[in-house]
Formats: C-alpha cells, sequence, structure tokens
C-alpha cells in the first residue's frame, strides 16, 4: 500500500496543482472520482496490466468509457497516466487528491463509527464540537457497528475519540493485567 501512494502522489500533486490554477478543484475531484470508479471496474481493471493493448489504446478506451465528462486536460491527464503504466493507481491518486482538497479548502473529514443510530440533532453536536476543537470546517459521516456495545468511535485526521464500550473495556483488561 505504502508503495501505491508513493506512486500516486506525485501525479495527484500534479492534478491539485493544475485544478487549483485552474480554480477547477471540484471539477478535478469529480474528473478523478469517475476516472477511479471507471478504473475499479473489473472488466477494464484486467486490460490494465495487460500487453495486448498499448498504451495509447488504452487510454482512448478509459477516455471513451469517461466521456465527456473529462475536461481536455483530464483527458490529457489520462493519457500521461496511460503512457506512464498508472491507471491501476487511479483510486489512490484520487483519495490523495480529496485529502489535498479538503486541507486547502480548511475542510476536515471525520467519520463516526456508532453502537446505535445517530440523530440529526446529535451529528450536527458533535459536527460543531469538533469544529470547535480543530478549528476547521468538519464533514462528519457517520455509521453504526452493533460490536462497540455502546458509546461511539470519532475519527478525524489523526484525532481518534474513543468513547465506545468495547474500547473503554480492553482499557480496563490492559489496567487489571498490570
Amino acid at each position: 500500500m505504502a508503495e501505491t501512494t508513493t506512486i500516486a502522489r506525485p501525479y495527484a500533486q500534479a492534478a491539485f496543482e493544475l485544478a487549483r490554477a485552474e480554480n477547477a478543484l471540484s471539477v478535478w475531484s469529480e474528473m478523478l472520482n469517475l476516472a477511479a470508479a471507471v478504473a475499479h471496474d473489473p472488466q477494464l481493471a484486467a486490460l490494465l496490466g495487460s500487453p495486448r493493448i498499448s498504451r495509447s489504446q488504452l487510454a482512448d478506451l478509459f477516455i471513451g468509457v469517461c466521456g465527456e465528462r473529462l475536461t481536455a486536460q483530464g483527458k490529457n491527464f489520462i493519457r500521461l497516466l496511460a503512457d506512464n503504466r498508472r491507471l491501476d493507481v487511479l483510486t489512490e491518486i484520487a483519495a490523495l487528491f480529496q485529502v489535498m482538497r479538503a486541507e486547502a479548502e480548511g475542510v476536515l473529514e471525520a467519520s463516526m463509527i456508532s453502537a446505535l443510530p445517530v440523530s440529526d440533532a446529535q451529528r450536527l453536536q458533535i459536527t460543531a464540537a469538533l469544529k470547535a476543537r480543530l478549528n476547521r470546517e468538519v464533514t462528519l459521516s457517520v455509521s453504526t457497528d452493533p460490536s462497540l456495545l455502546g458509546g461511539a468511535i470519532i475519527r478525524a485526521g489523526d484525532l481518534v475519540i474513543d468513547g465506545s464500550a468495547r474500547g473503554k473495556l480492553a482499557k480496563l483488561a490492559v489496567a487489571l493485567n498490570h
């Protein structure tokens, strides 16, 4: 995984710089997400490493599948990736681009895993508390996991808040063993 990230980072950085210069971060975000979805398709993914298809054929196929949703710059980016045999890292490029975009826009993606469903009012309270604590705009995605037994786990960047019953029981077990 680290190798894929290392390969993808310069491409994501180049796409981000170009998008920022064009003031088109959202357009590039959509294009990269689409391209990543196309690259993830099992039929197309099988062709990415095939020696039977040339790099230009692969680029043309990829651009044809994406259609008019790619700008001229986006098509050139796909051709560059195809020429360098890097279409297989598009998912990682898109993910890194999203992180760079969120950081540039001052937005932090946070996730919360809760043992029980969370109401909209609770979601707003948690988002406001994270915004106050981190001094950034926060977008919160919420999912449920009954195996937590109770409480929730919140991840925002490097910050992890484990308020789950399972986490508290694990801490108690460690304390009792020492």
